[in-house]
């Protein structure tokens, strides 16, 4: 598969994405201002690099995406909420996320928090409701879903990253940081896919190893393009973890260091990734992809 075919597998499964997000929340019998801050966020963009790897996962298992496009959407919502949530006053305090103001800055911290609030519950109703899936997959999906998401996954993660704010973390503090705050919801991308397709156990265990891997290279990567990037393509300021005091991998490591661990973790991805029954090319693209990005 070349990259001329990635690219078109993006541009692709965005497009459908870009669509079917708005539609949910454009559904729902909920207040108009809730909804306006909702779709605020989600229309902001990104790279929904989430979304990409559950399909690219179902696709390798023989899958058909669009099946999957509820569990996409409610899986960006999170994501999106996460993001809301970090931007207030209370967390990282930003007023710009991808060049936009941040949605507390449009509609107010408390509409922003109960938009944030909104889009993680509803993305547990959206898989609830699925009518296509067996029940054992919806539940292991929601299951899944709320540990990534919660105390032992993101949530988890967040908080030990403010507790560790102007502090000297360890390589191995900062890398529980960082597989639970952004690693566990990648993660949960993948083996979505794979609980959709009904892989088998040893796959599973496989994918999720890979997983860990690539989360903690997306991690790195953001940390040396924090340093090496450029602030349009950011769309924040390069060098603000350096002015945070944020502990980073160049930091512990040095840049040559971060670089050299970056390289580290996507081999053992692509390790564990070969090991798994399945065609395996556009997830290993799109961790080239992970590698190979300005932003």
């Amino acid at each position: 598969m070349t990259s001329v075919n990635l690219s078109s597998f993006i541009e692709e499964k965005k497009a459908h994405l870009e669509t079917k997000l708005p539609e949910y929340v454009l559904r729902l019998d909920a207040p108009c201002q809730l909804k306006d801050a909702m779709l605020y966020s989600l229309k902001a963009g990104g790279k929904r690099l989430r979304p990409l790897l559950l399909f690219a996962t179902l696709e390798g298992f023989g899958q058909n995406y669009k099946s999957s496009l509820p569990v996409a959407c409610a899986l960006e919502m999170i994501h999106t909420y996460s993001l809301i949530h970090d931007d207030l006053p209370a967390m990282d305090d930003d007023d710009f996320r991808r060049g936009k103001p941040t949605n507390h800055k449009v509609y107010g911290e408390a509409t922003a928090i109960l938009a944030g609030d909104a889009l993680l519950t509803y993305a547990f109703q959206i898989i609830s409701t699925m009518d296509q899936i067996a029940p054992t997959q919806k539940l292991s999906l929601i299951t899944e879903l709320a540990k990534a998401s919660g105390p032992e996954g993101m949530v988890g993660g967040q908080i030990a990253d403010m507790d560790g704010e102007n502090k000297g973390l360890s390589l191995d503090q900062l890398e529980y940081i960082h597989l639970h705050k952004t690693g566990d919801l990648l993660g949960f991308s993948i083996i979505a896919g794979a609980i959709l397709s009904n892989a088998k156990k040893q796959d599973i265990k496989n994918l999720r190893e890979f997983a860990k891997h690539l989360g903690l290279a997306f991690q790195i990567k953001d940390d040396i393009l924090d340093i090496e990037g450029k602030e349009e393509d950011l769309g924040k300021p390069v060098g603000s973890d350096i002015t945070n005091e944020k502990s980073t991998y160049p930091k512990l490591l040095g840049l040559v260091g971060a670089k050299k661990k970056l390289a580290n973790h996507i081999s053992a991805a692509k390790e564990y990734l070969y090991s798994v029954n399945m065609k395996y090319e556009k997830l290993e693209l799109i961790v080239d992809y992970i590698v190979n990005r300005d932003h």
